[in-house]
C-alpha cells in the first residue's frame, strides 16, 4: 500500500474503530481525525492482522489496543492517554524485533507507526525527513529516484527506519559510507517528563543544541529506550550547500554480484576451517578506510544440515562490489580466490552479474527476507577471524542432524572500512573496531519445538564463545553484540558467565552516558524492555 493510501485508510476509519471500555480518547463526531489516532481493539476484525504483523512468529502481540498513528500529534495523544491510564506501552514501526518486547503480556497498548512513512526533502533543515514507519527499500527507492542519494542502511523490504537507525543499522554501503546513524542530523521524539506530560522534542547534532544528548542516544542505543521516535532528518556531516543531491551519499551506479556455493560433500573439518578462516583473515587484511575494498560487501553464510530435505550445501559466499571501480572484475576474482584457496572441495561459482544499484539492493533484500517462521537470533562483532576451535564448534553443530529446526545459519558479514573512522563515543554505536559481524539464526514452524530450538542455538553460541564465558566479551578478538538483534540471554547468568554485564556487550563504555540521558528524558521509565537502558540509581 502506498503512503498516501495508508494514511487515507487510517484517518478514514477512525470513527468506525471506536469501542467502549478502553479508556482511550477514541474518535467521535466532536474529535478531529488529525488529532486522535485510530484505535483497534480485540472486537475489531483488523486486530488479528495487527497481532501477527511482527516478523518473528514466536511472539504475538495481544494488547488491549493497537493505536495506529499517522502524525506526531497523534503519538503525543496516544502516549499521554496511556500514561494517564497507567497502561504500559510499546512501540512498533516495522515489526522486526527478534525478542518479545512488543508482545509481552504486560504491554497494554501498542503504538504502531507503520503509517508514518514520509520521505521528503525539508528545505528549512537542509535535510531529508524520513518517518519512523518508512521501510528501508521504500526509502532507498524514494531517495535514489528523487535525488540520486541514499542512507547506508540494511537491505529489507519490511524493516522500518524507526528501530533500524536507533540501533546503528548497517548494510552493503557501510564500509564506504558508515552506518545509518552516522548521517543522522536530527530526531523527533515524543517523551514523558517527571509529571507525566507527553510532548514532542526535536534533538539535533548541533553542538549548541541543549537537546543534543538525546540526539546522541538515538545513534546506537536501540529502540524502546527514551520515547517514541516519530521522524528523522538525515544529512551527512560533510555535506555543504542547499542542494539535496549532495546532502547524502550517492551510491555507485552499478554492482558486480557473485555467489560461490560450497557443497556439503567433501567439506571435512579441515576444509571448513580453511574456508571460514580464509574469509575472516581476508577481512582482517582488507577492511581499512583506504582499502579499494571499501566498495565490497560480502557474506559467508554457513548452512545447517536440514536432514532429509538438505540441499547439499555447506556454505554460500556472496559478494556485492562497486562495479564502477577500476579493475572491478579483478578485485572480485581476487577476493573469491582468497576465500576459496585450499578449501579442496568442488565449489560452484555462478557467473558474476552486473546489476543497477537499486536492483542489487532489492535482490539482497529478497534473500535476507526469505526466512519466515519462529526464530531465535544472536549476534557478535568480530575484530578478527574465528579461531580453529570456534570453527570446529560451528562445524559440529551445523553439520549435525540432531535438531528439529527447519533451517539454521551463521552469516559472517563484512564490516569495518569507514565505519571504524568514527570514534566509539562520537555516537552511541561504540563498536568501531570490528571488521565483520556474525549473525546466528535458527528458524522453525511448530510452537512445540520452541524450547528445543532455542536451546540448540544457545548451546551453539555458548560453544563458540566458551573461552569468554559464553558471550563475545570485548577483547582483541570480540567487540560485543549488535543491539538491533537483541538477545535476552546476554542478561541471563546461566548463558552469560563472563562477568561482563549485558549492557557492556551492547553499549560498551557509553552505557553510563546513556543512563544520564535516560534519567533526564524518561524519568518515569515509561519506555522499557529487558535490554533497555536503565537510569542510574
Amino acid at each position: 500500500m502506498t503512503a498516501p493510501n495508508r494514511r487515507r485508510f487510517v484517518t478514514g476509519t477512525i470513527a468506525a474503530a471506536a469501542a467502549a471500555g478502553s479508556g482511550l480518547a477514541t474518535a467521535t463526531a466532536a474529535a478531529s481525525p488529525s488529532s486522535h489516532p485510530l484505535v483497534v481493539e480485540p472486537a475489531d476484525p483488523r486486530y488479528a492482522d495487527l497481532a501477527v504483523r511482527g516478523s518473528n512468529k514466536r511472539f504475538t502481540a495481544r494488547p488491549e489496543a493497537f493505536v495506529l498513528a499517522t502524525t506526531t500529534e497523534q503519538v503525543v495523544v496516544a502516549v499521554r492517554e496511556a500514561v494517564r491510564d497507567g497502561k504500559r506501552i510499546a512501540v512498533r514501526s516495522g515489526g522486526h524485533c527478534y525478542e518479545n518486547f512488543v508482545g509481552d503480556t504486560s504491554v497494554r497498548r501498542v503504538v504502531d507507526l507503520a503509517g508514518m512513512d514520509t520521505v521528503r526533502w525539508d528545505a528549512a533543515r537542509g535535510a531529508f525527513e524520513i518517518g519512523a514507519g518508512a521501510r528501508l527499500v521504500d526509502v532507498y527507492r524514494a531517495l535514489y529516484y528523487g535525488w540520486g542519494v541514499t542512507v547506508p542502511g540494511g537491505a529489507s523490504a519490511t524493516v522500518a527506519f524507526g528501530g533500524h537507525v536507533q540501533g546503528g543499522g548497517y548494510g552493503a554501503l557501510s564500509r564506504r559510507h558508515g552506518i545509518s546513524s552516522d548521517h543522522l542530523l536530527a530526531v523527533e521524539v515524543v517523551v514523558v517528563d517527571a509529571r507525566g506530560r507527553a510532548r514532542a522534542v526535536v534533538a539535533t547534532r548541533d553542538a549548541n543544541d541543549p537537546n543534543r544528548e538525546l540526539w546522541w542516544a538515538h545513534t546506537g542505543a536501540g529502540g524502546g529506550n527514551f520515547g517514541v521516535v516519530t521522524r528523522y532528518w538525515f544529512r551527512s556531516p560533510a555535506a555543504r550547500g542547499s542542494d539535496p543531491a549532495t546532502a547524502l551519499p550517492r551510491p555507485h551506479g552499478s554492482v558486480l554480484t557473485s555467489a560461490v556455493m560450497f557443497p556439503r560433500e567433501g567439506m571435512t573439518r579441515n576444509a571448513f576451517r580453511t574456508l571460514v578462516g580464509n574469509h575472516g583473515r581476508w577481512h582482517e587484511r582488507n577492511s581499512g578506510p583506504r582499502s579499494p575494498y571499501t566498495g565490497l560487501f560480502s557474506g559467508l553464510v554457513l548452512l545447517g544440515h536440514q536432514g532429509e530435505s538438505d540441499q547439499g550445501l555447506s556454505a554460500v559466499a556472496f559478494t556485492h562490489l562497486d562495479a564502477t571501480l577500476p579493475d572491478a572484475g579483478r578485485l572480485l576474482q581476487d577476493h573469491i580466490d582468497a576465500v576459496s584457496a585450499g578449501v579442496g572441495v568442488q565449489a560452484y561459482a555462478a557467473p558474476p552479474e552486473t546489476l543497477p544499484w537499486l536492483a542489487s539492493v532489492e535482490s539482497l533484500a529478497a534473500s535476507q527476507d526469505a526466512e519466515s517462521g519462529r526464530q531465535k537470533i544472536k549476534s557478535s562483532y568480530l575484530r578478527r577471524a574465528f579461531t580453529d576451535e570456534q570453527i570446529d564448534v560451528l562445524y559440529g553443530f551445523l553439520g549435525s542432524t540432531e535438531h528439529t529446526n527447519d533451517s539454521s545459519s551463521v552469516s559472517i558479514q563484512s564490516y569495518g572500512g569507514l565505519v571504524n573512522t568514527v570514534g566509539p563515543r562520537s555516537t552511541a554505536s561504540w563498536q568501531r573496531g570490528s571488521v565483520m559481524k556474525a549473525l546466528f539464526m535458527n528458524t522453525w514452524q511448530s510452537p512445540e519445538r520452541d524450547a528445543a530450538n532455542v536451546d540448540w542455538l544457545r548451546r551453539l553460541y555458548a560453544g563458540v564463545y566458551q573461552d569468554t564465558g559464553g558471550v563475545p566479551a570485548p577483547n582483541d578478538r570480540n567487540e560485543g553484540c549488535f543491539i538491533n538483534f537483541p538477545d535476552i540471554d546476554m542478561a541471563d547468568p546461566k548463558w552469560n558467565t563472563s562477568g561482563v554485564p549485558w549492557h557492556r556487550l551492547y553499549f560498551g563504555d557509553n552505557y553510563h552516558r546513556l543512563q544520564a540521558v535516560k534519567a533526564k528524558w524518561d524519568p518515569r521509565e515509561v519506555f522499557h524492555h529487558p535490554l533497555s537502558v536503565r537510569a542510574a540509581r
